[in-house]
């Protein structure tokens, strides 16, 4: 009975290119491109301009060091204000540095120039690190006026260094020393596309036996036992998209080295225990509504919401509680806990047991969900 739906089932994947493309060839040209897109972990030298009115030694220094940070390249020197801005909205520069006139002259007077800068934050990482970059220099260049004052004032180098930074900060970034967009961003991306497309293929294929009829034909294959059906149906699926996960976790933890500080065993075992809460995910979604349109319609609102109810850039702690409950429901919510303890953080996988526990009551809902999808297609009526 379960061969059956299975052989049944895979010559349905061959013979149809859309189960081939949804399942292996969209997950993994995503993944290709959007590591390879954040490759060097960290964009440099975000361009951007600087608008010197004062044109003295101090404005040419603030200049050459402002060139000198990795973080910032200045591709352009502007006459104006209006210029700059005109460079801004034409998307040549992230942003611009304006150097006001008489800058030298009441630096060494001891009045206190105002430094202006300009981010273009629609553009959010390459505005977010052009305005870190104006924001170090603009406090280095003010430390820099009030030490040569104090100097000047018979102070000697050391005191007034000690007066300006009393005390040093020493910065370790925990688990991500090397501030790495990538190890950020493709951890929680990749796996948020896969179960999207878990989602849509999973509905896809089960309300299609709706749509055309073929649902009668289905059951009877299985010996009208609704558990086999659905087992034997997904199980070809279940291990193609694992192949596509597994292939993920050998691009990021192999080829590109992310942090891996607990154990590979337990990552693959959350992989698979993910896949299967998807597709359970979305059969719960099918037996609710036996309807092409409308569960994959759900299927795509649901995965596409995930990548910000998982909690990927903005904790759960921090919603509204009638929005961060649905966090609660979303398999890719676990899969990233786990992510963070095991993989980050190297916790054992005893610790985080209760992750992996809730992954397996997806399948357990759609098991008890599973009736209702029963009768539907028992009597499969298409609605448009």
């Amino acid at each position: 009975m379960f061969f059956d739906v299975v052989k049944r089932e895979l010559r349905r994947i061959t013979s149809r290119p859309i189960y081939l493309v949804g399942i292996l060839l969209v997950p993994a040209f995503m993944s290709l491109l959007f590591v390879s897109l954040l490759g060097e972990g960290l964009p440099e030298k975000v361009p951007a301009a600087i608008v010197d009115l004062d044109h003295t030694p101090l404005s040419r220094q603030t200049t050459r060091s402002l060139n000198a940070m990795e973080l910032v390249d200045i591709v352009d020197r502007e006459e104006s204000y209006n210029q700059a801005i005109r460079s801004v909205q034409e998307g040549k520069i992230m942003g611009f540095f304006v150097i006001p006139e008489d800058f030298e002259k009441e630096a060494i007077g001891g009045k206190a120039p105002t430094i202006t800068f300009y981010c273009n934050l629609t553009y959010y990482v390459p505005g977010s690190l052009v305005f870190k970059g104006f924001k170090t220099m603009a406090v280095t260049t003010s430390g820099r006026i009030v030490a040569n004052s104090l100097v000047e004032k018979g102070i000697s180098q050391g005191v007034a260094g000690a007066i300006i930074q009393p005390m040093n900060i020493a910065f370790h970034p925990l688990r991500n020393p090397w501030t790495n967009y990538s190890y950020y961003l493709s951890s929680s991306f990749l796996p948020g596309l896969l179960e999207l497309m878990i989602f849509l293929m999973t509905a896809y294929s089960i309300t299609m036996e709706i749509k055309r009829d073929t649902a009668p034909e289905w059951i009877r294959a299985a010996r009208g036992r609704i558990s086999t059906a659905i087992l034997g149906k997904l199980f070809p699926q279940t291990l193609l998209f694992l192949l596509v996960g597994v292939g993920m976790m050998s691009l990021m933890y192999g080829w590109h080295h992310f942090p891996m500080n607990g154990t590979m065993g337990g990552m693959l075992l959350a992989m698979l225990l993910f896949v299967i809460a998807c597709q359970s995910f979305a059969v719960g979604l099918c037996a609710l509504l036996p309807n092409p349109r409308y569960a994959l319609s759900l299927c795509s609102l649901t995965g596409i919401l995930a990548f910000s109810l998982a909690a990927f850039s903005y904790p759960v702690e921090s919603m509204y509680g009638a929005v961060g409950i649905f966090s609660y429901i979303l398999p890719v919510r676990y899969y990233f806990l786990i992510y963070l303890s095991v993989a980050l953080d190297g916790v054992p996988v005893y610790f985080v047991r209760l992750y992996y526990v809730a992954l397996l009551g997806f399948p357990i809902v759609a098991m008890l969900l599973s009736p209702l999808y029963k009768r539907a297609m028992l009597k499969p009526v298409y609605v448009q």
